[in-house]
């Protein structure tokens, strides 16, 4: 967790505005019935509050401008770093343009699962760079209870 820590000071000085999503979840879309949804529905088991795709772009909402908002209304940002999201990140899809919002602020936290760092780095050297977690030394169950502690500003208190 203190690896984290400059995540966790950007989720400080958030904390003051409510109107916040406590993380925007960014995926692969081959993910999202899979991994992404398991992954958002631990978070929300764990009190964090998230904005996910799958569940806030609504029929007839554009698509580019509801990603837009949920990314300027989130504290911090999860990369679900998976071979689909590694096979895609080249093609400069719309994942690709996630992380590229994502790593122009310090509120970012790649989740690696079932890939390697080594093989981020080959496709995004700047999001390999970046402290995270990966679901090859701790369960994505654990993964969602830490990102619930980074979050959650009134368990530390």
């Amino acid at each position: 967790m203190q690896a984290l820590t400059p995540v966790r000071q950007t989720v400080e000085k958030l904390a003051s505005r409510h109107d916040l999503r406590d993380v925007f979840l960014c995926h692969a879309w081959d993910d999202r019935l899979g991994v992404a949804k398991e992954l958002h529905d631990l978070l929300l088991l764990n009190g964090v509050s998230v904005w996910f795709s799958e569940k806030d772009v609504t029929l007839g909402v554009p698509l580019m401008r509801a990603i837009d908002k949920g990314l300027a209304n989130s504290r911090i940002g999860l990369v679900l770093v998976t071979p689909a999201l590694i096979k895609r990140l080249p093609q400069e899809g719309i994942a690709d343009k996630e992380l590229s919002a994502l790593l122009a602020r310090d509120q970012l936290v790649p989740i690696v699962h079932n890939t390697t760092y080594e093989a981020l780095r080959e496709v995004s050297p700047l999001l390999a760079s970046r402290t995270g977690l990966s679901t090859a030394e701790e369960t994505i169950s654990d993964i969602a209870a830490k990102l619930g502690e980074l979050v959650n500003l009134e368990l530390s208190c």
